[in-house]
Formats: structure tokens, C-alpha cells, sequence
């Protein structure tokens, strides 16, 4: 065992791989949250994709869509016709 620790060869084997492992700029904990990060992302755009497509779809049909404006505009921002009211009814 102490050959082992006079051994130049292997003292310098395991300080360089220290250093790779904890000091380095690219060392592993660096680059797990990097990748952790990258997986979040990912999954953020898709999510992202997935919004802009409905936004466009619903865009689309209130361009088009008379009925779809006042549904929107009922749905969203509460509004009423003048002898209507409306109850607002939030469930847990």
C-alpha cells in the first residue's frame, strides 16, 4: 500500500483526477446541472410549442368566427350583455 503512495505515476493518476472531477471548469457536478438544466428547457419548449399552437388555432377561429369573439370575450374577460348577470363560481 505505501508502494502504491511513493508511486509518482499514480500520485499524479489520482490528483488529475481530482481535479477533473471537482476543480475543473467542465467538472461533473458543473456538467450534471447543466444537463438538468438543459432536460428543464427542453421540456419548457415543447410545453411552449404546444401553447402557441392552441393560441394560434384559437387566433384563427376569432378571425373567423363571429360567434367565437363573443364566447371569447364571455369566457375571458367577463363580459355581458346589459340585462344579463353572471355568477362567477371558482372551484378548488
Amino acid at each position: 500500500m505505501i508502494s502504491l503512495l511513493k508511486n509518482k505515476y499514480i500520485l499524479v493518476s489520482i490528483a488529475f483526477l481530482v481535479w477533473m472531477l471537482f476543480f475543473d471548469p467542465k467538472d461533473w457536478g458543473t456538467i450534471t446541472a447543466r444537463t438538468q438544466k438543459l432536460n428543464e428547457l427542453k421540456q419548457s419548449e415543447k410545453h411552449l410549442v404546444v401553447q402557441i399552437a392552441d393560441t394560434k388555432k384559437e387566433l384563427q377561429l376569432l378571425k373567423t368566427d363571429a360567434s367565437s369573439i363573443e364566447k371569447y370575450a364571455r369566457e375571458k374577460f367577463y363580459m355581458k350583455k346589459d340585462n344579463e348577470d353572471i355568477f362567477i363560481v371558482k372551484m378548488p
